[in-house]
């Protein structure tokens, strides 16, 4: 197996262990009122949860840029140009999948009590969140287009868009769809 499959299956294995589904099992939590220890408990979980978020989102992005660097097969030249812009690229994406992962935790939250308006608020946060990502990519397309090429700018689109669809699809799957109240 070459080195670009077996970096694209251990993205894919990972991505499958990715536990989105935390989210899906805390939607389906009922709610009660917790008692102050309940509550400590309860504020405990959220802080390892998201602690364990932030991590295999660490190791999404350096498993995303081993596989960017594998596919992009850049001269030192080219490399020392995009590897800056990338990095930048990544700091300002995942500033916004901060916003996708507070809309992905609200649904989590409102699951079970889904209302018309919540749910239009959390999709119309949702569409935002996927146009921004795409003028976010059209803006670094041009900035490493500019830098290296448009060849190796239409490499890292695409490459970049193969990834972010696995962990669309991967947390997508992991979530409950919308019950009918």
């Amino acid at each position: 197996m070459n080195k670009r499959a077996m970096l694209w299956c251990l993205l894919f294995f990972f991505m499958a262990c990715c536990p989105m589904s935390l989210a899906q099992g805390k939607a389906q939590a009922k709610k009660t009122t917790p008692t102050t220890s309940q509550a400590f408990v309860q504020e405990s979980e959220k802080r390892n949860i998201q602690a364990y978020i932030d991590l295999i989102r660490s190791n999404v992005r350096q498993e995303k840029a081993q596989i960017m660097g594998s596919v992009m097969v850049l001269d030192a030249a080219e490399a020392a140009k995009f590897w800056p812009i990338y990095s930048e690229y990544d700091a300002e994406l995942s500033k916004l999948n901060n916003l996708r992962s507070d809309n992905i935790q609200e649904y989590a939250r409102t699951y079970t009590e889904m209302t018309d308006e919540k749910a239009d608020e959390l999709i119309k946060r949702a569409l935002s969140y996927q146009q921004q990502r795409s003028e976010l990519l059209g803006k670094y397309y041009e900035r490493v287009k500019g830098a290296i090429g448009a060849i190796n700018a239409a490499r890292f689109v695409q490459v970049e868009n193969q990834l972010l669809l696995i962990i669309d699809l991967q947390i997508a799957s992991s979530l409950p769809v919308v019950d009918q109240q």
